[in-house]
């Protein structure tokens, strides 16, 4: 497990280094915010078409392979933007071709990751392994604007780029040679399009997964907001640029105590837990709007605390999260399943950064954040009517009980028999 936790922490780090590194760059170099927008747009177009896609590929082969691959293709695409930017000038369209590789490098790689932890750490191992995984991110999320920032200004983005290239090319051959202990079984495969429609079937026999999905959506989507209004609303009303500060690295210290902590508790409902770490993220959307509707500095505090508490939930919410994905679907289509999950997150959170603005124009800050609060919550406790997520009881840091086991393999069984149907005919 340290190997796979030492190469998943390069691969955050690489990660969390791409974004301040590309906007420091293109904003250095041609001033333009649109420039800017287009080059982080070729990034994550391709990263949400190819997703689906992905999800096949992280099902048809074996996971380490796929990671390997992947993060040698993001590697290749880092260093090659390190050499176009100490090659000068910076072009864009350059720029944003590399960065539609790195997206797709991203793609291909996110469903193979959570097959690949599915297949080498088991009972309480891999709760724990997703909450170290889950603190690593957390980390490398908080450090690595800092560190890109600073490489920046001291040898310019085009090293920052190589570091970055470095760190993909030590997750890959690291990843890479790992040999999973609980390795999907070898079955014989379909049309590359049947089997995406499979993933789908898949997905619709989880009514569970469907319904918490679509209420991670609508937390990110509202985190889109929340990142754009908030150090907005704490600069004009809650004290200025301090009090953004303040507020953030509450936020920080509350996912990492939550991401930590969650390895360690018994929490014999984890999907009830799941829906309550996701309907938090209401807490501080409910404040800022509050602040935004009655500027106070005595705001501050409630304002900190409601972010740390949602940042708890999430933290608690995400490894949890990942062990009942792979506890419960069939590690043969946890990629494809899996994809759509991380799907609906990719693209939530930009579209929400993307029309906040606007919205707020509009309405003003308080409404859409206010309207946010009460969706979120609503949205991530109604998955509590469903009996099938109230009365799932599974001991994360226990072996799975055997109607787990039932259910994981159910679906399995299913498509053995359409695949003999399939032959017969």
């Amino acid at each position: 497990m340290r190997r796979l936790i030492f190469g998943r922490t390069n691969a955050a780090l690489a990660t969390a280094l791409i974004p301040t590194t590309l906007t420091l760059a293109v904003v250095r170099a041609t001033g333009s915010s649109g420039a800017l927008g287009v080059v982080l747009a070729c990034e994550l177009i391709p990263m949400l078409l190819l997703l689906p896609v992905a999800g096949v590929v992280a099902d048809r082969f074996p996971a380490q392979r796929v990671v390997f691959t992947a993060d040698l293709l993001r590697g290749a695409a880092q260093a090659a933007i390190g050499v176009e930017l100490l090659r000068g000038p910076v072009r864009i369209p350059e720029l944003a071709a590399l960065a539609a590789v790195t997206g797709a490098g991203v793609a291909f790689g996110t469903p193979a990751v959570r097959r690949l932890v599915a297949g080498i750490v088991d009972g309480a191992d891999r709760l724990r392994a997703n909450a170290r995984l889950g603190v690593a991110e957390g980390l490398a999320q908080m450090a690595a604007p800092a560190a890109a920032g600073g490489l920046v200004l001291a040898a310019g983005p085009g090293w920052s780029s190589l570091l970055t290239a470095g760190l993909f090319a030590v997750s890959a051959t690291t990843l890479g040679g790992l040999v999973p202990r609980h390795a999907a079984p070898v079955v014989e495969r379909e049309r590359f399009t049947a089997e995406l429609r499979e993933g789908w079937r898949e997905t619709r026999r989880h009514p569970w997964f469907l319904t918490i999905v679509t209420g991670h959506g609508v937390w990110h989507l509202a985190a889109g907001f929340l990142l754009t209004l908030a150090p907005v609303i704490a600069v004009r009303h809650l004290g200025g640029d301090a009090a953004w500060v303040v507020i953030a690295q509450a936020g920080t210290a509350g996912m990492l105590i939550g991401v930590f902590g969650a390895g360690r508790l018994r929490i014999r409902r984890p999907l009830v837990a799941v829906a309550f770490g996701g309907a938090a993220y209401g807490l501080p959307l409910a404040a800022l709007g509050v602040a935004a509707l009655a500027p106070s500095a005595a705001l501050l505090a409630v304002v900190v605390l409601a972010y740390f508490t949602a940042m708890l939930g999430l933290g608690v919410l995400s490894p949890l999260w990942e062990t009942t994905l792979q506890r419960r679907i069939p590690q043969d289509v946890l990629g494809r399943v899996g994809s759509f999950d991380s799907l609906i997150s990719f693209a939530s959170r930009p579209f929400g950064m993307a029309v906040a603005a606007p919205v707020a124009a509009v309405t003003g800050t308080a409404a859409p954040l206010l309207g946010l609060a009460v969706l979120v919550a609503g949205a991530n406790l109604a998955v509590l009517l469903l009996a099938d997520v109230r009365g799932y009881r599974g001991d994360p840091l226990g072996e799975p009980h055997p109607r787990e086991r039932e259910a994981a393999t159910a679906g399995a069984d299913e498509r053995d028999v359409r695949h003999l149907v399939r032959d017969a005919d």
